[in-house]
């Protein structure tokens, strides 16, 4: 279904905050909750994971309405990217946890072999979970799985500014999980500010580095382990020479990577890296693909309802001012509209290092490409840089992708 005039932004009920008071509470109720031993019971464990995947089950259409609220999503993204996923991820994990908890015989080792050592997989007790934005179910559930089945009580921090999706886990957990070992709260700095003052067991934050280093900071004050999913500038690697690669297929799949979720997906192709005399062929590649995913006849990209769109007015802003300082030249897309929180699927030709495009990780649907005259150059340019989280190589052949990694 599309329309040529856009899609309005649907209007969202303000997320209601958990108090600072109630967070004092969950934290005592979820310690006291890991204290009981209950979460020891392996089929305590294992009915509350039963729990978490018919709570996806039994509420699918009201997920995929929240996340199409916060995001614009369609339903067939919601669920290749999140619910499909995640219950098959409980459904793993449900069918490995017997042999995973199992108390194993240690490694030989000359020193204490004759104390029979074993090792004894034991909870760490009252796990913090912060989750992003771009994939609220995804980034929660996944790893809430995984603390619930080696035994420990969770605590979620759902992003703020996925209001409906974050409102919905806050009603569903207690009418489907144990409230005193698993609880959501709701916020933004104040509340997660009052939730890293407190001595967490573990904690897992996904999102970006600079609120990576926040999180990591607070954790160290109680030598609090744990576990940061942080972002970065993914590059592409497009191979130039004459039988390198097929720009057709690379320009498919760097495109529907980049604008799945609007671009707003850690692992998004965040720039491309091609040589210099033949970035118009592969634009030109960009350009036909453009237009059959989102056919002008049919109302373009704008008017597609299968492009997501951007979260809140802030990263609307955010992403405007990057295009609006870039000195590369838009060559495709480029059409921003903020009270339907839409930016075009946009491409930019001749950017270099010191571009606004190339500043921070873009977190949306603009692609910068950097013009380089070799394949070491175009290394150089990526090894100069702060380290990825991913990069992709597209080439016939192998030694290149091997050199490109």
């Amino acid at each position: 279904m599309t329309s040529s005039a856009g899609r309005p932004v649907p209007p969202r009920a303000p997320l209601k905050h958990t108090s600072l008071d109630e967070i004092a509470e969950t934290y005592t109720r979820t310690k006291n909750g890991f204290n009981s031993r209950k979460t020891r019971d392996l089929a305590f464990r294992k009915q509350q994971l039963a729990q978490l995947a018919h709570m996806l089950q039994d509420n699918t259409s009201r997920f995929e309405e929240a996340l199409n609220a916060d995001l614009g999503r369609h339903p067939n993204d919601t669920h290749l990217c999140e619910l499909g996923s995640v219950h098959a991820h409980i459904m793993h994990v449900l069918k490995n946890i017997d042999s995973w908890t199992q108390t194993k015989k240690a490694p030989f080792d000359i020193m204490w072999f004759v104390m029979s050592p074993k090792v004894r997989q034991d909870p760490r007790g009252v796990v913090l979970i912060i989750a992003p934005f771009n994939y609220p179910v995804y980034t929660s559930l996944m790893p809430m799985a995984c603390a619930v089945a080696a035994g420990n009580t969770v605590v979620l921090k759902p992003s703020e500014s996925t209001m409906v999706t974050s409102a919905l886990l806050a009603e569903l957990f207690p009418k489907y999980l144990d409230p005193d070992c698993y609880a959501v709260v709701n916020g933004a700095v104040p509340e997660t500010s009052k939730l890293l003052s407190l001595r967490w067991d573990h904690i897992f934050f996904t999102g970006s580095p600079n609120v990576g280093k926040i999180v990591a900071t607070a954790a160290a004050q109680h030598l609090t382990p744990v576990t940061l999913e942080l972002g970065g500038k993914s590059p592409v690697f497009v191979d130039s020479s004459p039988s390198g690669s097929n720009f057709e297929l690379a320009a498919r799949r760097i495109l529907w990577g980049k604008t799945l979720n609007t671009g707003q997906t850690c692992m998004a192709p965040d720039y491309v890296l091609i040589e210099r005399s033949r970035q118009d062929e592969f634009i030109e590649e960009l350009r036909k693909v453009y237009e059959s995913f989102w056919p002008t006849a049919d109302g373009g990209a704008r008017g597609s309802d299968s492009l997501s769109r951007i979260v809140n007015e802030r990263q609307f802003d955010r992403l405007k001012a990057m295009l609006d300082k870039t000195d590369g030249k838009v060559v495709l897309g480029g059409e921003c509209v903020r009270e339907e929180l839409y930016i075009a699927p946009t491409v930019v030709k001749n950017c270099t290092g010191d571009d606004s495009l190339m500043s921070d990780e873009i977190f949306g649907p603009i692609l910068p490409i950097v013009p380089v005259d070799s394949t070491e150059e175009a290394l150089a340019f990526v090894n100069g840089r702060e380290h990825p989280l991913a990069l992709m190589a597209f080439s016939n052949d192998p030694k290149y992708r091997e050199h490109s990694e």
